[in-house]
């Protein structure tokens, strides 16, 4: 019964990563909202991670090339978060808001 199920081809895993990866550059572009550009970023870094596994499942079948590389990014993904929510309190205690637009600090 369970020996009928084919596996998911290589495309719908890229086709999910390009989506999950224009939703993110979509929102970084047009969010004026910091914690939404935060989360376009993770967004991105997740597409990176689905092509990162996809690749190293069709093309290195026993080696995890792919899953060593995916374990660096979530780890360099979450430094970014919290470096991001601290700047982000730290500004929002400043100026009270956290609107990309009135973010005005290095102007001179």
């Amino acid at each position: 019964m369970f020996n009928d199920i084919t596996p998911i081809p290589l495309q719908a895993y890229l086709l999910i990563s390009s989506l999950l990866f224009c939703i993110g550059v979509w929102g970084l572009i047009n969010s004026r909202n910091a914690v939404r550009v935060l989360m376009s970023i993770e967004l991105m870094l997740n597409a990176v991670n689905i092509n990162l596994m996809s690749f190293s499942s069709y093309i290195d079948g026993n080696l995890i090339r792919g899953q060593v590389f995916t374990v660096f990014v979530i780890t360099v993904a979450a430094a970014e978060a919290a470096v991001g929510l601290a700047i982000l309190i730290s500004l929002y205690r400043n100026r009270t808001t956290i609107d990309m637009e009135s973010f005005n600090l290095l102007k001179w």
